[in-house]
């Protein structure tokens, strides 16, 4: 089973791998200036990947409420099943990309936002709760 992370943004879009072994990886942000290049970028990883699912980062409110956020997002899950026809599959967010900030920043590393590098690597913390909540329930 192969699975795509995914850290929505409106202008950068956070890309995640894990496969069977269970280990998240950062890819390549959709950083492009369009959303339908964006949506092309997701499009490729899906096929270079062979991607089963897809696991995006669900921005809940501090008190576990839905709110305007991940209401934008669902609007984009919706958009992701209809086109890729995956399993698409929500996950807790709250603090992933301030909790790849702190860790980059004890690392002394200071990566641009533009570049897309904290989503991606915000889209692998997603993606790794996931893999290990799932690894548990299987247990």
């Amino acid at each position: 089973m192969n699975y795509l992370g995914i850290d929505w943004g409106e202008k950068r879009i956070g890309l995640a791998f894990a496969d069977e072994i269970g280990i998240a990886l950062p890819l390549p942000a959709a950083v492009a200036a369009s959303k339908k290049a964006r949506m092309q970028h997701i499009e490729a990883m899906i096929q270079a990947r062979h991607i089963d699912e897809l696991v995006v980062g669900y921005p809940l409110n501090m008190d576990g409420s839905v709110g305007f956020k991940a209401r934008e997002v669902d609007a984009f899950i919706a958009e992701l099943e209809k086109r890729f026809r995956l399993p698409t599959h929500r996950i807790d967010e709250r603090l992933s990309s301030h909790s790849v900030e702190q860790g980059l920043k004890g690392q002394k590393k200071k990566p641009s936002r533009q570049s897309g590098e904290i989503d991606s690597r915000a889209a692998a913390l997603i993606l790794q709760d996931f893999v290990e909540e799932r690894n548990l329930r299987l247990m």
